[in-house]
């Protein structure tokens, strides 16, 4: 496969998504669900692995392609010598079981067109069972069916281990293509199969159209804002409302190298820039279903406070290596769960504290026990905010005394004392302050190093690290502290093409703090942070032109990866990124003066 990663486009149903190339092929589906197994796996492998294309035959990219305003409906034409087509794709949202549309229209003239299956499912290994049935095709394999439907007459499909259907289309015909998974012992016809194509296009036109309609963000990059939160509405599980963090696995940092994740999870360390940027852009459901699903996900005892949980919210996310897939690029090893799991990642109770501190001042209801919960979290934090850890970036190397993680031990006090006062419950409150008076003097005089003038990764170290562009959004130090100053001046070092590493490798290629080799592209999170920062210390120029340069980076239909290679031009990482989408919303609205929906500083 050679697509790249900004080739694709993302549909969904808000349970699920698949990434659409720009030739049509449909190369990463999970079904059921965003963690479940992929039956179509081309984006990590070869055709072998599974895939769905639709196009023009012997064609490759479309001509042009775009989302229908305000709406995640995409639409793909070609231009041949013969006439033009376009392909309308699309998921409804959720009622009973997944479903993906595609609608072959021909505009002009007349096109030969092939659709054509290859499903193949348990992440791309096993080959199903083909039969027919009342008209469709059906796919089995375990407790997986998939279905196939063609709205009216084409020529019988050919047989074989794949399902490919040639057929012609002129001007003014449509069809559709229907597929909709359900559990394989269930004999019925599954219920979208009987709902009309338009039916389904224009309801789910209407649908996003009316949420989008919420948005408050009127600033001058409405358009980019908009397309974000889509994208973040469609990494949304719906029965829980917890958001994945990406759609996809493995998609890698490092072309042909070993920094190969998956990201089908959710991350607390996202939650309180993911509930501000709802919050402040007028999506309250959202924020409270995300809140709704953090509660419930971190219940139990303080000491087994994960980074990262499943949509449903489980705990078990055992990682695994997918020998039969080559991987992105030759990128290996294909991993699906995360082992990060179990690492101590000492700044989530900093995160979990924040956003509950950002939600009661938002007026948001909550838990009857969350005070409870609290005083459970700083109870333990108070024990073990001393230690080392594998801090924000999930190191696989030895834990450090992480800055970043410091930092927001000091936040998890501050927004402790801080709800205390709003819900006038006194507490351990004059251990809380003292802790945090504590770790705040530690940070001043461990963390910074006074030949860099900057804040450092970890005590005793003098590599920077691209999260201390966040000590004045989270109010440890005002922005115009000398401190946050220096440090945003020593960023300059972590800069690669006009954008912001995390942290920067050694001289051969290893980067010190995780010890894994080969480099990886800047992180689109992290150069926006930079824009913030540089908005709040007064540079509002420098950054609306850093703000501006992500923006271009951006694929044709507005979407972020994890990160950005400057010098291949290219996106890197899972894609899209809730948090690269979450984080360009939030520095729209620094840019742009927009309404917040609480102060995060003191």
């Amino acid at each position: 496969m050679n697509v790249h990663i900004e080739d694709y486009a993302l549909i969904s149903d808000l349970e699920t998504a698949a990434m659409v190339g720009r030739n049509g092929s449909i190369d990463w589906l999970c079904l059921p669900r965003f963690d479940s197994p992929a039956c179509l796996a081309a984006l990590l492998g070869t055709q072998d692995n599974g895939f769905w294309r639709v196009s023009p035959v012997g064609r490759g990219p479309c001509t042009r392609r775009a989302y229908r305003p305000d709406t995640l409906v995409l639409e793909s034409e070609w231009e041949t010598a013969t006439g033009t087509v376009r392909v309308t794709d699309f998921m409804p949202p959720r009622t009973q079981v997944p479903c993906i549309v595609r609608v072959v229209e021909g505009l002009s003239g007349s096109v030969s067109m092939r659709s054509e299956l290859r499903l193949r499912f348990h992440h791309g290994r096993v080959v199903p069972w083909i039969r027919g049935i009342d008209n469709c095709t059906v796919a089995v394999a375990g407790p997986d069916a998939v279905w196939l439907n063609v709205d009216c007459p084409v020529p019988e499909p050919a047989g074989g281990d794949s399902t490919v259907l040639d057929f012609t289309v002129s001007a003014g015909r449509r069809l559709a293509l229907t597929l909709v998974w359900s559990p394989s012992h269930l004999p019925e016809l599954p219920a979208p199969l009987c709902v009309p194509a338009e039916t389904v296009l224009k309801e789910t036109c209407d649908f996003w159209r009316r949420w989008t309609s919420k948005c408050r963000y009127h600033g001058p990059w409405r358009d980019a804002v908009v397309r974000s939160l889509i994208t973040l509405k469609a990494l949304t599980f719906a029965p829980t409302g917890g958001i994945v963090a990406a759609p996809t696995t493995s998609l890698p940092g490092c072309i042909g190298g070993e920094r190969n994740w998956d990201y089908r999870f959710c991350w607390l360390r996202d939650s309180t820039l993911t509930l501000s940027c709802l919050l402040r852009s007028g999506y309250r459901d959202e924020a409270t279903a995300w809140l709704d699903w953090l509660v419930r996900a971190i219940a139990g005892e303080p000491a087994d406070l994960q980074n990262v949980y499943g949509v449903g919210g489980q705990r078990l996310l055992h990682e695994t290596e997918a020998p039969w897939l080559p991987g992105y690029e030759g990128s290996r090893p294909v991993r699906f769960g995360n082992a990060a799991v179990r690492q101590l990642q000492l700044d989530v109770y900093g995160e979990v504290l924040d956003t509950l501190h950002l939600s009661l001042r938002a007026g948001i209801p909550m838990p009857a026990h969350v005070w409870s919960l609290v005083e459970a979290l700083m109870g333990h934090l108070q024990e073990h905010w001393r230690e080392p850890d594998q801090g924000l970036w999930q190191v696989r190397g030895q834990g450090r005394q992480f800055v970043h993680s410091k930092v927001m031990a000091w936040v998890a006090a501050d927004r402790a004392l801080r709800m205390g006062k709003l819900l006038g419950r006194n507490g351990p409150s004059g251990q809380w302050r003292a802790m945090r008076d504590e770790v705040h003097q530690q940070v001043c005089r461990e963390g910074w190093d006074i030949q860099r003038r900057s804040f450092v990764q970890s005590y005793g170290s003098k590599a920077l690290d691209a999260s201390a562009l966040l000590i004045p959004r989270l109010g440890f130090l005002p922005a115009r502290d000398k401190r946050v100053l220096g440090t945003l001046r020593a960023m300059r070092e972590l800069d690669h093409g006009g954008f912001v590493r995390r942290y920067a490798p050694n001289g051969r290629g290893v980067h010190s703090v995780d010890g894994m080799h080969g480099p990886e592209g800047a992180y689109v999170a992290c150069s926006l942070w930079y824009a913030d920062a540089l908005a709040a210390t007064g540079h509002a120029e420098q950054a609306r032109e850093a703000f501006e340069r992500v923006l271009a980076v951006r694929n044709d239909v507005g979407l972020l990866a994890e990160q950005w290679d400057p010098d291949a031009g290219r996106q890197l990482g899972n894609a899209p990124q809730a948090f690269s989408h979450v984080a360009l919303v939030e520095t729209a609205f620094a840019l742009s003066a927009g309404p917040s929906p609480s102060p995060r500083t003191p």
